[in-house]
C-alpha cells in the first residue's frame, strides 16, 4: 500500500476508536454500561444491529462466494424479514416488560435456573468461538495479501476492539458501529462504481449481468426440493427463518443492541430497518462478486488468488506441475476472453452453451491448481475464493481508496467482534456472577467487574483467533457454527412462549435430544446446514411437549 493508503487506513481506524472511547468515557452505572443507558434511537440501533451481523467475513468472503457460485447465497436471507417481524411482535414486548439485561433471564422466570444457565452456556460457547473466527478470518487474508504478520494482524484488530469496548460498554459499541457501518457502505459503494467503470467498452452494466447469467452466476432463486443443497428457496424461507429468528430473538449480541433503545418503538424501528435493508445489502455485495467474475473474464488474473498458496507450490517439489497448470490457465484465458467478447457483441443460445462449458473447464483448472497446493502444503485449507475481492481492491483501486477499503474490512471485523465480546461479558456478569454472588457490590464495583470480564473475553477471542484454522468458505463457516446451536436455543424460547404447560424437566430433556441430533446431522453432513435450525428447534419443542404429557409429577410453569 502507498503512504496515502496508510494514512487513510490509520486515520479512519483512529477516528472511529477515538470517537467511541471519548463519547462514552463516563458510564452511568451498570445499566449505562450494559444497556447503554437505554436511550438509543432507532437509526443507531438499526446500524448497530446490522454492523454486528455484517462482519469482515461478509465483505471479504461473500463476493468470493458469488465469484465461485453466483447469487444463490442470497436465499439464505429470505426468511429474515419474517423473523424480524416475529421478534418485534413477540420477543421485544416480553423483554421490555420484564426489564431484563439478557434474554436468558426470562428463562429462569419461565422455567428454572438450570434452563437459564444451559441456554446461556450454549450461547457463550457458540458466540465465543464465533468471536475468534470474526478476528481470524479477515486477519489471515489481510496478512497474506499485504504481507503482514498474521499474529500481529490479529492482535491489531483485537486490541483496538478491546480499547473502546472495555472503556464504554454497550453504548461505545453501538456508537462506533454506527460510523463503522457508514464507512463500510460508503467503501462498498465506491468499489461497485469503480468495478463498473473498469469493464470493457463493449460491456454495459446490463451486458455484464447478461454475461454473468450466461455463465450460471445469476441463479438467484432455486425452487427445487433437494435437501442436500445448501441454498434453495425452501431452505431459506424455513431454515433461514429459524436461523434469523434465533439470531435476532435469542442471541445476546443482537438482543443487547435493541434493548438499549429508549422505547419499544425505537427498538422495533431499528430492527425493521434491518428487515428492509439486509437483503438489498447482501444482494449488492453478492452482485459485486458476480461483477468481479465478469471483470476477470477480460482481465488477466492468476490461476489462484491466494499469493501464499501460489508461492508454496512454486517453491515445492511440485513446481513444474504447478507451472504447467499456470501456462494452461494463461492460454485458456485468452480463449475465454474472445468467447465472452463475442457473446457480448451478439448473444445466442449456442454461445451461451460455450460459455458454460468454458466456465466448467476453468473450474477444473483451478481445482487442479488447488490439488497441487494441498500436496505441497496440506494446511493451505481456506478456499481461494476468499482472496478474490481483496485482490481486485489491491490491484485496481486508486491510491487512498485501497486504504479506505482495508479500513472497511478491519472496521467490520472490529464492529462484529465488539458486539460479541460485549454480549459475552453481559451474559457472564448477569446470568452467572450476579445470579450466584452472595456479595453485594456497589454500582461502581459492578461496572469495574464488567470491564474486567469484557477484557477477559477480548483476550479469549484473540487466543481463539491465534489458534484457529478454517476449512470452509469463511461466510459459510460462521453460519454453520451458528446453525449447530441456534435451533436448540430457539426451541427453548418458543417452548417458553407458546407451550405454557411444559416445565423445566421436560424442556431439559428436549434440549439434550435436540442438540445431540443436530451434532449427529452435522457430523454426517446429512442435510444442508440451514435445516439444522428447523430440526433442532422442532425436536426441542416436540420432545418437551411429549415428555410433559407423560410426566408423573406436574410442574409449575
Amino acid at each position: 500500500m502507498s503512504g496515502i493508503d496508510w494514512a487513510v487506513l490509520l486515520g479512519t481506524l483512529g477516528l472511529i476508536v477515538g470517537y467511541g472511547t471519548y463519547m462514552t468515557r463516563k458510564s452511568d452505572g451498570l445499566e449505562g454500561y450494559l444497556k447503554g443507558g437505554s436511550d438509543m434511537k432507532w437509526l443507531t440501533i438499526g446500524l448497530s444491529v446490522m454492523a454486528t451481523q455484517a462482519s469482515a467475513i461478509t465483505f471479504i468472503s461473500t463476493p468470493g462466494l458469488a465469484y465461485e457460485n453466483g447469487m444463490e447465497f442470497i436465499q439464505n436471507y429470505f426468511g429474515l424479514p419474517i423473523a424480524i417481524l416475529i421478534v418485534c411482535v413477540v420477543f421485544i414486548p416480553i423483554y421490555y416488560r420484564l426489564k431484563v439485561y439478557t434474554a436468558y433471564e426470562y428463562l429462569e422466570q419461565r422455567f428454572d435456573v438450570r434452563i437459564r444457565l444451559i441456554t446461556a452456556s450454549l450461547f457463550m460457547l457458540s458466540r465465543g468461538l464465533a468471536a475468534g473466527i470474526t478476528i481470524y478470518a479477515p486477519a489471515i487474508i489481510i496478512s497474506v495479501m499485504l504481507g503482514w504478520s498474521l499474529e500481529l494482524t490479529i492482535l491489531l484488530v483485537g486490541i483496538l476492539v478491546i480499547v473502546y469496548t472495555v472503556s464504554g460498554g454497550t453504548k461505545a459499541v453501538s456508537l462506533t458501529q454506527k460510523w463503522q457501518m457508514t464507512v463500510i457502505l460508503l467503501g462498498m459503494g465506491i468499489a461497485f462504481g469503480i468495478l463498473l467503470n473498469r469493464m470493457p467498452e463493449e460491456v454495459s452494466f446490463l451486458g455484464a449481468l447478461d454475461l454473468a447469467g450466461a455463465s450460471g452466476r445469476m441463479n438467484v432463486v432455486d425452487f427445487s426440493f433437494d435437501f442436500s443443497k445448501r441454498y434453495t428457496f425452501w431452505s431459506g424461507i424455513t431454515g433461514g427463518l429459524f436461523l434469523a429468528l434465533s439470531y435476532f430473538g435469542t442471541d445476546q449480541s443482537q438482543v443487547q443492541r435493541y434493548l438499549s433503545g429508549k422505547s419499544i418503538k425505537e427498538s422495533r424501528l431499528g430492527l425493521l430497518f434491518n428487515a428492509l435493508l439486509k437483503i438489498p445489502m447482501q444482494f449488492m455485495i453478492l452482485l459485486t462478486g458476480v461483477l468481479v467474475f465478469v471483470f476477470y473474464q477480460f482481465e488477466a488474473h492468476p490461476v489462484l488468488f491466494n499469493k501464499a498458496a501460489v508461492q508454496t507450490a512454486q517453491e515445492s517439489k511440485y513446481k513444474a506441475e504447478f507451472q504447467d497448470i499456470e501456462n494452461q490457465h494463461q492460454q485458456f484465458h485468452e480463449e475465454k476472453k474472445a468467447a465472452y467478447l463475442d457473446y457480448a457483441k451478439q448473444p445466442t443460445d449456442a454461445k451461451k452453451e460455450t460459455l458454460l462449458a468454458l466456465d466448467k473447464k476453468a473450474k477444473s483448472v483451478r481445482d487442479q491448481a488447488r490439488e497441487v497446493v494441498l500436496k505441497a502444503d496440506p494446511d493451505q485449507s481456506s478456499r481461494d475464493s476468499d482472496y478474490v475481492f481483496l485482490t481486485f481492491i489491491l490491484n485496481y483501486l486508486p491510491q487512498g481508496l485501497v486504504g479506505l477499503l482495508i479500513a472497511v474490512i478491519i472496521s467490520a471485523a472490529m464492529s462484529s467482534t465488539a458486539g460479541e465480546i460485549n454480549a459475552l461479558s453481559s451474559t457472564t456478569m448477569v446470568d452467572f456472577y450476579q445470579r450466584f454472588s452472595k456479595t453485594k457490590k456497589s454500582d461502581t464495583q459492578s461496572v469495574n467487574l464488567s470491564k474486567w470480564l469484557t477484557l477477559g473475553w477480548g483476550i479469549l477471542a484473540i487466543i481463539f483467533a491465534l489458534s484457529a484454522q478454517l476449512v470452509e468458505n469463511l461466510i459459510e463457516a460462521v453460519n454453520i457454527l451458528g446453525s449447530v446451536f441456534y435451533g436448540t436455543i430457539l426451541g427453548v424460547f418458543l417452548t417458553a412462549f407458546f407451550l405454557k404447560k411444559v416445565g423445566s424437566r421436560a424442556v431439559l430433556i428436549g434440549i439434550v435430544v435436540g442438540q445431540l441430533t443436530v451434532f449427529v446431522l452435522f457430523y454426517y453432513e446429512a442435510v444442508g446446514y440451514l435445516w439444522f435450525n428447523v430440526i433442532g428447534c422442532a425436536i426441542v419443542m416436540i420432545v418437551s411437549y411429549i415428555t410433559s404429557l407423560f410426566s408423573s409429577k406436574p410442574e409449575q410453569s
